[in-house]
């Protein structure tokens, strides 16, 4: 593994979740593998549990991790190339870049999307700036329209659930990936890479439900069921994923914020007992009622602390390439 961006950079899924899993029994199995090894995380945006993992992740694999919040603490960048610069941005990443694949052996990067261009949020310029300039690997811990890190834990998460409770043999679960209301607009990075990974995993009968005018990009959701009927999508799950996201045809929108799109225990009786998840942070009794998060089915504290282990998992795998 050279970089990790999408599920696309992942020769195997289930071999990569079957590692996270590993490291979670025994977190120093490989406490040596990169000693002597530095990895930046770069911040253009906040974030809690991405970079705590990512750094505990680093030092349970032997590495010094250290942290940049480049807007806070750093020069603002210019990523277009040939750009004037008389404006704001004061270095451009082609400088800044190899710089910093000279500093550290991975890069680890964190942007978000404008929500105001989808053409530009959706070309991926900043993090493929960073890859074609760096010359290092670099590890995406969120980009403007993919999450994969999350997406890793997400799948990691339902295959721990179904080792401890399978189901019957030759049944594949019902995942549904549900939109739920949020007071602003909120990008697709977690939807696209949630639906990205379950379709690639194969293993899944898997539904994506939203009001009208919310349809994700195609190339994210092709190969899920996809209906505006939340009842009719919820009856028989096992796994039940919310998020939020923005519109994607008229960009960056919110067109409903109806509340009874909000899960809550009387919706859950249609499913098949299924667990249910976030990412978090999540907005409680407007994403997802207490009730369920503080409830039996709830399975989002398990989630974010596997966070860890799918770092871990994808740090090991780049480090293994560069001995």
């Amino acid at each position: 593994m050279k970089n990790f961006t999408s599920v696309h950079d992942v020769p195997q899924i289930d071999a990569l979740v079957k590692k996270a899993l590993a490291y979670k029994a025994d977190r120093f199995k490989d406490k040596t593998l990169g000693a002597g090894k530095r990895i930046g995380l770069l911040f253009l945006n906040p974030s809690m549990r991405t970079r705590l993992s990512t750094q505990i992740a680093a030092q349970n694999l032997g590495m010094e991790p250290i942290v940049f919040n480049v807007g806070q603490e750093g020069w603002a960048l210019e990523f277009e190339d040939e750009a004037i610069m008389s404006g704001s941005t004061v270095e451009h990443v082609k400088d800044a870049a190899p710089i910093m694949g000279n500093y550290f052996d991975i890069l680890a990067i964190r942007t978000f999307p404008s929500l105001k261009n989808r053409d530009d949020d959706y070309s991926e310029l900043y993090i493929k700036q960073f890859i074609k300039y760096a010359g290092i690997p670099v590890v995406s811990l969120e980009s403007a329209t993919l999450h994969p890190l999350q997406s890793l834990t997400d799948i990691i998460t339902i295959n721990e659930s179904l080792q401890a409770n399978p189901l019957p043999a030759g049944k594949k679960p019902k995942i549904v990936l549900t939109w739920a209301p949020h007071v602003k607009p909120l990008p697709q990075c977690v939807a696209n890479s949630f639906s990205q990974w379950v379709n690639a995993w194969g293993k899944a009968d898997f539904v994506i439900t939203h009001p009208e005018d919310y349809e994700l990009d195609e190339q994210f959701t092709k190969g899920a069921t996809i209906t505006h009927d939340q009842n009719a999508a919820l009856k028989d799950a096992d796994f039940v994923y919310v998020k939020n996201w923005s519109t994607f045809k008229d960009y960056g929108k919110i067109y409903n914020n109806d509340p009874e799109w909000m899960l809550n225990n009387k919706k859950l009786e249609l499913t098949n007992n299924a667990k249910v998840m976030h990412c978090l942070p999540v907005r409680r009794n407007v994403e997802l009622s207490d009730e369920i998060l503080d409830g039996p089915n709830s399975i989002v504290t398990q989630e974010a602390s596997n966070r860890i282990w799918a770092a871990q998992a994808v740090l090991s795998e780049i480090l293994a390439s560069q001995k």
